[in-house]
């Protein structure tokens, strides 16, 4: 009783997953990773050939999508889930520079959308869940009972994720990796289908100056604050 939908959305690099997982956890709630997916049909593509030389095969990858069959599943060591394509676990290789440069134009075409979002909405059917992306609060579940909206400075999130990338062995240059983000944040505000945008009953959450634990103490407390409402009200 009691139980609550809360979406995350925001730009690339604010740390909605990290946070995401924590608040998840913390409530023993699902926590789905909505942008997993989307990079998971993006490795999907790179790996049918479907983007070559950053050139998309729409027509190829539309026909391809009912054999991308994806899956969270439960890691009982790190404690969150983790995605799973066509029986193979592909977290490592979601998060690399090549799926990232690829992401946000396999994410505006309409086929892909409309194929995850249907997943999502099923997923969150029972509530007790906390589902981080872009559009999470507009179109997945635009009556969430908490909507966030997380943000930081370009140069920020580009530390941020650059950080990341080094730590997992990638070689990268800060300059690729802050391009990178200038360009998605471009692609996702600017494309025709689910744009990126705050919703208006969203909290803005600008994260920029903010360490890990103030920021999960913060969405924490909003969330509770809103689990105590909805059970007084059901």
């Amino acid at each position: 009783m009691g139980k609550i939908t809360i979406a995350i959305d925001g730009y690339s690099s604010t740390g909605k997953s990290t946070i995401a997982k924590e608040l998840a956890k913390s409530l023993n709630y699902v926590y789905v990773d909505t942008g997993a997916m989307y990079r998971a049909i993006t490795l999907f593509a790179i790996e049918n050939n479907c983007i070559v030389d950053h050139e998309i095969d729409f027509k190829k990858l539309i026909g391809l999508l009912p054999k991308a069959k994806l899956k969270f599943q439960f890691n009982d060591e790190l404690g969150f889930s983790e995605m799973f394509l066509n029986g193979k676990n592909v977290e490592k290789e979601i998060r690399s520079m090549r799926v990232s440069k690829e992401v946000s134009k396999i994410s505006v075409i309409p086929e892909v959308r409309e194929k995850l979002v249907n997943m999502q909405r099923e997923m969150g059917n029972s509530k007790g869940i906390v589902m981080d992306g872009r559009d999470i609060g507009t179109i997945v579940f635009p009556n969430a009972e908490l909507k966030i909206f997380m943000t930081a400075s370009p140069d920020i999130r580009a530390s941020r994720r650059y950080k990341e990338l080094i730590s997992r062995g990638e070689n990268v240059e800060f300059e690729e990796v802050l391009k990178n983000v200038r360009e998605r944040d471009y692609i996702d505000s600017n494309r025709a289908s689910s744009p990126l945008v705050k919703a208006q009953d969203a909290i803005l959450f600008d994260n920029s100056d903010m360490g890990l634990k103030e920021q999960f103490e913060r969405i924490h407390y909003y969330a509770l604050q809103v689990i105590d409402k909805n059970k007084k009200n059901a």
